[in-house]
């Protein structure tokens, strides 16, 4: 059976590269590869640290070579993309060279702001192909002269619905209470303040799920003392299904994502969503999807009076119809069809 290698910064743990990673290497197993996750941080097979994010030297070239070199198919998950540990991603590129490589773009050096200045990132090689999950990425490597291939991340859209008793139980919310979810990391462009702001319009609990990154523990820290509404920090007990099940609401009011996963999986569970203006909002809004603005809440909160469950499963719909598991994997094979690359 041919070997497929994933190979990011980490892997397995619930930030959206991991949680998109994870559902590749099913969609590579399924279409007949024998899967290899290979990072410095987190869950995989093989732990390289001169992988992770924070690591002080990039991995030996010996090291790569037992890891990467009986791969046939070798998917680099953002670490050619964001600049987040330059030595690794340039030690990695020249272990690929002329190999057939995947290089899966989450985000762009210059879609962020302290990493406009980078101009070595992604790299190409004739061998190689590109894939992003917006068509924003996708036009602006373009532009670069770098051919990309959009593939949109793909989720269970028939997924159970959580166990919303038990979750708002274990966490302490009451019957009466309103519950709105933050399914994100605690970084700045993810907009804690409009999230909390949100949720003292409608008078509702803040739940944020991930933790804080980038430096961001202290802001953090000021902005839930300081807030006028009751707030939750922490990890849905049961999983992602029951956090959604728990909440009546979610916020989303990032600056900038590369995709969104929130706004898919708010559509799959059923629940209101308030999305920010960020650009590939904007990308995926144009398919259909009915939001609410989180600058004003006094939409959303005429909704919680009085839901329209129509509104609800017509999201469902999109959701399933665009981003399902089978639709990501169909143009996946697609892809690696076109490439000689398919088993």
């Amino acid at each position: 059976m041919p070997v497929a290698a994933l190979v990011s910064f980490r892997l397995g743990m619930p930030d959206g590269v991991s949680v998109v990673a994870a559902r590749w290497a099913r969609a590579l197993a399924e279409l007949g590869f024998d899967v290899r996750t290979v990072a410095g941080d987190g869950v995989a097979h093989v732990l390289l640290p001169g992988l992770a994010i924070d690591a002080p030297a990039p991995p030996a070239p010996g090291e790569l070579a037992a890891a990467l070199d009986d791969a046939d198919l070798v998917v680099v998950e953002n670490l050619l993309s964001l600049p987040l540990n330059p030595d690794a991603a340039h030690a990695v590129a020249a272990a690929l060279r002329g190999r057939p490589t995947l290089v899966h773009h989450h985000d762009l050096p210059w879609q962020r702001a302290r990493f406009a200045h980078v101009r070595d990132l992604p790299p190409d090689e004739p061998a190689w192909r590109h894939v992003t999950i917006n068509d924003l990425s996708r036009r602006q490597l373009a532009e670069r002269h770098i051919r990309a291939t959009t593939i949109y991340n793909g989720f269970d859209t028939d997924e159970p619905p959580g166990d919303r008793a038990a979750t708002r139980s274990a966490l302490g919310v009451g019957d009466g209470e309103r519950l709105v979810a933050h399914p994100v990391r605690a970084i700045e462009r993810k907009d804690v303040p409009a999230a909390l702001r949100l949720c003292e319009e409608l008078d509702a609990t803040y739940w944020l799920w991930g933790p804080a990154e980038e430096g961001y523990g202290p802001t953090l820290a000021r902005l839930l003392e300081r807030a006028r509404c009751r707030t939750i920090h922490g990890s849905p007990p049961g999983g992602v299904a029951d956090g959604y099940a728990a909440a009546d609401a979610v916020a989303f009011p990032s600056t900038w994502e590369g995709f969104g996963n929130p706004v898919v999986e708010s559509a799959i569970h059923r629940r209101p969503i308030a999305v920010g203006g960020y650009p590939v909002a904007r990308e995926l809004a144009a398919l259909g999807f009915r939001w609410f603005d989180p600058a004003d809440g006094r939409g959303l909160a005429a909704f919680l009076r009085r839901p329209d469950p129509g509104l609800l499963e017509h999201n469902h719909r999109l959701a399933a119809r665009h981003f399902s598991h089978a639709a990501m994997r169909a143009r996946l094979a697609r892809l690696l069809d076109e490439a000689g690359w398919l088993p």
